[in-house]
């Protein structure tokens, strides 16, 4: 197609893709970006330092994070951007990124939990976790526990835990949770993005008080580096048909407008920048209970 009609398209495909923006600076500010080398993690990133934000790309490749930080000082004036590793396949390097955060930041305002693997073939993380579980959940579940304290010291503050309109296809098989007896990625897949709602409604409730705000977001599909294990078929239908998925920059609507909207309801699951309804099993309480206490128990650690 030619340019024109690639226009054409895309304005047409903006009557229904919510458009949002917001004049909000956070200059004084610290975020911190998980999985900010690509896609929604670096237009998140890059939006958050436009308005004067100290931003933490927090990545396991740290050749792309370096990469993205440029891309982003590049396009970005007086941007403030940091680069750490942080792999969260591996408890000792979240545990290491967590002491390094203490170490170096005053206060942290913003946690966004963004990374994700999706559909990927049978693997574990360095702990023996299965990797969507463990990464998608675990791992980011560990990390906003081990940074609770300076997010509290840091009151009024927020953690954005990316999810997806799959979490409505998914269970909890606490039976299963690390697909030792059975694997299917999509399965995996879909019960860690479940996990993040539920992770998201039972933490809203424990951290209330101390002014930390917790919120849910569904971005939408998205054209990004996590079609990379998917089936060949779907590949091609995102190659082919990308006019019709969102950009990444439109991807990370839904985070910024959580992340820079005051007085949203806490606990509550957003998509298109707005409150959405999510699946019967997102609204469980006991099953959001239920994973808080299996997931404390998988990483040897209290959380009450």
């Amino acid at each position: 197609w030619c340019k024109n009609e690639y226009i054409k398209v895309r304005t047409i495909l903006g009557l229904f893709f919510k458009s949002w923006s917001s004049d909000v600076q956070l200059d004084g500010k610290t975020a911190i970006v998980t999985g900010a080398n690509t896609g929604i993690g670096k237009e998140t990133a890059k939006d958050l330092a436009k308005r004067g934000a100290r931003v933490i790309l927090a990545c396991r490749d740290m050749v792309k994070a370096e990469q993205a930080a440029c891309d982003i000082l590049r396009e970005v004036e007086n941007a403030i951007v940091v680069t750490c590793k942080l792999d969260l396949a591996d408890t000792k390097s979240i545990c290491d990124f967590a002491q390094l955060i203490y170490n170096t930041e005053k206060s942290l305002n913003l946690l966004i939990n963004n990374a994700g693997v999706a559909i990927c073939p049978y693997s574990t993380t360095a702990d023996g976790f299965e990797m969507q579980f463990g990464v998608n959940h675990l791992g980011h579940f560990f990390l906003t526990f081990l940074l609770m304290d300076l997010l509290k010291h840091s009151a009024p503050s927020k953690v954005i835990n990316v999810s997806s309109l799959a979490h409505s296809m998914g269970k909890i098989n606490f039976e299963d949770l690390n697909s030792e007896k059975s694997y299917h990625p999509v399965k995996a897949y879909v019960q860690s993005k479940l996990a993040n709602v539920l992770f998201t409604r039972e933490l809203a409730a424990k951290v209330e008080e101390i002014g930390v705000s917790v919120y849910a977001v569904n971005p939408g599909v998205v054209k990004t580096d996590l079609v990379r294990h998917m089936k060949k078929a779907l590949q091609f239908f995102v190659k082919t048909f990308g006019l019709l998925i969102k950009t990444p920059a439109e991807g990370a609507y839904t985070t910024l407008y959580c992340a820079l909207t005051p007085g949203l309801p806490s606990g509550a699951y957003y998509s298109d920048c707005a409150v959405a309804l999510c699946s019967r099993a997102a609204n469980d309480n006991n099953t959001a209970s239920r994973l808080w206490a299996a997931s404390c128990h998988l990483l040897g650690i209290r959380w009450r």
